[in-house]
């Protein structure tokens, strides 16, 4: 009939190599690292924390340009995460933006502050140039 026997080298059997790796585990890992990233990124964006008042405004479209960040708060005056006098306010402004005055800055005041001190922060970033200070308030 058409069987084959193979008598040569007898008890002898030829393994090939298995050359194919298994990526079912690091799919796996590399999703559950996604969701973790996922997860607490948003929970890294603000360093100081500022009690911010409730806005019924919607929120503001990014630009290319990163906006700056001002807080004010009843320990003090931050930029980003950096206390800074009210003096040095304007010309670490004007450092940072390399005289482009179009550039976006965000205030960010607690609500338990007086109001005349918002607005005499907000005035000052206004004479020192800057026209586009916007006011961040959590949505509802």
């Amino acid at each position: 009939m058409g069987a084959k026997i193979n008598t040569a080298g007898k008890g002898k059997r030829k393994h090939s190599a298995f050359a194919e790796i298994n990526v079912t585990p690091f799919v796996d890992v590399m999703l559950i690292l996604l969701i973790v990233f996922m997860v607490t990124a948003p929970l890294m964006t603000a360093g100081i924390p500022v009690d911010l008042p409730q806005s019924k405004a919607q929120s503001l479209n990014e630009d290319d340009n990163a906006p700056i960040e001002v807080s004010l708060t009843p320990e003090g005056l931050f930029i980003g995460e950096s206390e800074v006098s009210e003096d040095r306010l304007l010309p670490l402004l004007g450092a940072m933006t390399d005289g482009k005055e179009d550039r976006r800055i965000y205030l960010r005041a607690d609500k338990g502050l007086n109001y005349g001190d918002v607005m005499r922060v907000l005035g000052a970033i206004n004479a020192g140039g800057f026209n586009k200070v916007a006011l961040i308030s959590v949505g509802q």
